[in-house]
């Protein structure tokens, strides 16, 4: 980003580093910065419940989704519903997350933007 011809201009016009980040940089990476993230808050939730799953996650009196998963397997025919809900609150959080981060991407994106 700093190589930009528009970083050069204003460095050229005598603006100061401070300037230049908060006025130039940051606003044009605040949009793919911010669908990253959502597109990694997705990641993250689903590499810690397949840690917890395993029992390598969050120690047992935390609840959290993939060790729900791991004690409803063992009562898996008395109760299914445990572990399935469990898995479908999984999916659509992630499932959420990505399909915000793609409205984000699609809303902050001009070249996606239609012409009014």
């Amino acid at each position: 980003m700093k190589e930009q011809v528009y970083i050069e201009s204003a460095r050229a016009l005598g603006a100061g580093s401070l300037r230049i980040c908060f006025r130039h940089v940051l606003p044009n990476i605040f949009s793919p910065l911010l669908v990253t993230a959502t597109l990694y808050i997705s990641t993250a939730i689903l590499i810690e419940s397949s840690l917890s799953y395993l029992g390598l996650g969050v120690q047992p009196p935390d609840p959290t989704w993939g060790s729900i998963i791991n004690e409803g397997r063992e009562v898996l025919r008395i109760a299914p519903w445990i572990s399935t809900f469990a898995g479908l609150v999984i999916m659509i959080t992630i499932l959420s997350f990505n399909i915000l981060g793609d409205t984000l991407r699609d809303f902050l994106d001009p070249r996606l933007r239609r012409q009014i």
